[in-house]
């Protein structure tokens, strides 16, 4: 209890422990004949006490040195010493704290010794005593301060994991964001593009194919809207589900929205088909879709092939088109693809044929989670 209060008043507590200090030295030398001579070593001897924290060190080796020069000549005063040891103890480690204490207990051992005979070594033990409960005292007020200290680093450590953590897992989810916002808005406006072209030219001549283009467009946007919303309500934490998340099971469908927009579309599967974890299903999904988007888009293409290997390990899926050979776009869609299969520990390869067209291949590592 001393000692938490001299924590919180620090200062204070420095100064009434030097005013004690100086009283108890006064004291003993009120009984000594050359009390003149010996108040200044009074004085040296407890003035560096005000100095202990930022000193501990220097303090007690101060301390020591006048308490032993003091032995025999003037008063034995163990106290000003003893607090120096105390506050090392408290401050420093344990082998620090040792080698400091057995070191002032060298210096002090031969003058006490000299000064009790050497009949009488029951008084310079008695006399070091002080010492030994000194440090004592101090190191087990080391100890708790240690293990205060070390529960306040891994506290400190474990908020800045949580905090990379935190900002990891929100860098993560934007990135999934914007690989949403972006496969959604660019799939379904380039859809919408085509076929609103498609009815343009119709529109004079064939009046019912302009219709039903139109009624594309509509339900294409229709489509976007409701992926959209479902998106704002991850993005709110509303726990909203407008939509379900699309995954290979919804192939038919983007097939079926690309073919109507005029690029034809052929799908092969290899292997058993069988249900895939939830986020491999609708990056694979998504690596199709802006394939399919890059071609209507960039490639000119008249077809486009779909193979889907479904292997005991992996499944692959390759997107080739016969067009100009430009099927990979400004290059965003690209680095989403590429974000999508590293997740899963996955590879993607894009690029023109030399025979012409361009592919896009990823392969997706099975059993196991992003």
């Amino acid at each position: 209890m001393v000692w938490n209060w001299l924590e919180r008043h620090k200062r204070l507590g420095d100064l009434a422990l030097v005013l004690f200090a100086l009283l108890t030295s006064l004291g003993a030398l009120g009984h000594e004949h050359r009390a003149v001579i010996s108040v200044p070593f009074s004085f040296l001897l407890t003035l560096p006490l005000f100095f202990r924290r930022q000193y501990p060190l220097t303090v007690l080796a101060v301390t020591t040195v006048v308490t032993a020069i003091a032995v025999g000549r003037y008063a034995y005063n163990p106290f000003p010493a003893g607090v120096a040891l105390f506050t090392v103890a408290a401050r420093f480690d344990r082998r620090v704290s040792l080698i400091a204490g057995g070191a002032a207990l060298a210096i002090l051992a031969p003058p006490l010794w000299a000064d009790a005979g050497l009949g009488h070594p029951y008084l310079v033990v008695g006399r070091l005593l002080p010492f030994a409960i000194a440090w004592l005292a101090g190191d087990s007020i080391g100890i708790r301060r240690r293990y205060v200290q070390e529960l306040e680093d891994k506290a400190e450590r474990l908020e800045r994991e949580r905090e990379g953590e935190a900002r990891r897992a929100a860098a993560e989810e934007q990135a999934r964001i914007a690989r949403e916002l972006h496969d959604v808005i660019a799939h379904n406006l380039s859809v919408m593009v085509v076929q609103a072209a498609a009815a343009d030219d119709v529109f004079e001549t064939r009046p019912d194919r302009a219709r039903e283009a139109i009624r594309r467009v509509e339900a294409t946007g229709r489509s976007a809207l409701a992926e959209l919303r479902r998106l704002l309500g991850d993005v709110r934490g509303n726990g909203a589900d407008f939509a379900p998340q699309p995954g290979l099971d919804r192939l038919d469908d983007l097939v079926r929205e690309v073919r109507d927009a005029g690029l034809d579309v052929v799908v092969r599967v290899e292997g058993m088909p069988r249900p895939l974890p939830t986020p491999l299903d609708l990056s694979a999904y998504r690596i199709v879709q802006e394939a399919l988007t890059n071609t209507l888009k960039h490639a000119n293409a008249r077809r486009a092939d779909i193979e889907l290997r479904y292997r005991d390990a992996a499944l692959d899926l390759v997107v080739r088109d016969d067009g100009s050979g430009d099927g990979g776009g400004s290059g965003h869609g690209l680095i989403g693809m590429r974000e999508r299969v590293a997740i899963f520990g996955g590879s993607l390869s894009a690029g023109p044929e030399e025979s012409g067209g361009y592919t896009v291949a990823a392969s997706f590592p099975l059993g196991r989670e992003p």
